[in-house]
């Protein structure tokens, strides 16, 4: 069974991490919600507490399959000033392990760190300019080797099925957004 490490901070886009980590657990996938703070409970960007499951201090990381970056702000800044979460991004980058971010967070989180560069990537508009050295498309989601990124909270449950589909199986992510009752128009 494929792991995903999905990350969370004070400031995160709730729907957006948690509507991906939905989808991963019906694909069968584990989940396991970070908090890039030395506290496990967060308070999202709309104020809504979450607990998450582990500290980024703590947490393993390398028997991940997968490192997920919900968006918000100040969330995705805050993810990038976690050197625990920036460490795990570094190795899994190198290690070819699969990287996602949708909204900010690819941009103040991946490509500032240069993990974007010569690639194909996406993000909320008005942070193109945080996307250094990439093509932005502009698409919904886009993966590009191993690294998936996502616009914004409307696409999250299409990340959420890609993911699924590249960790668990197409078939797998077929069949949850056929329960889910999800058809994109």
């Amino acid at each position: 069974m494929a792991k995903v490490y999905a990350m969370i901070a004070n400031g995160s886009e709730e729907v957006e991490c948690l509507a991906v980590v939905d989808v991963l657990k019906r694909c069968g996938i584990e989940v396991s919600l970070v908090s890039v703070h030395e506290e496990r409970e967060i308070v999202s960007s709309h104020g809504i507490r979450i607990q998450a499951d582990e500290i980024a201090s703590q947490a393993a990381f390398s028997d991940g399959d997968a490192i997920f970056l919900p968006g918000g702000m100040p969330g995705s800044e805050h993810l990038y000033n976690c050197a625990p979460l920036r460490e795990a991004l570094k190795k899994a980058h190198a290690e070819g392990r699969r990287i996602a971010a949708i909204c900010a967070a690819p941009a103040v989180v991946l490509g500032r760190l240069g993990y974007l560069q010569g690639r194909r990537a996406t993000c909320y508009p008005g942070f193109e300019k945080d996307l250094l050295g990439a093509e932005h498309t502009g698409e919904g989601v886009v993966t590009d080797g191993n690294i998936t990124t996502a616009r914004g909270l409307g696409y999250a449950l299409d990340l959420g099925l890609e993911l699924g589909g590249l960790l668990a199986g197409l078939d797998v992510a077929a069949k949850v957004k056929s329960q889910i009752q999800y058809d994109q128009v």
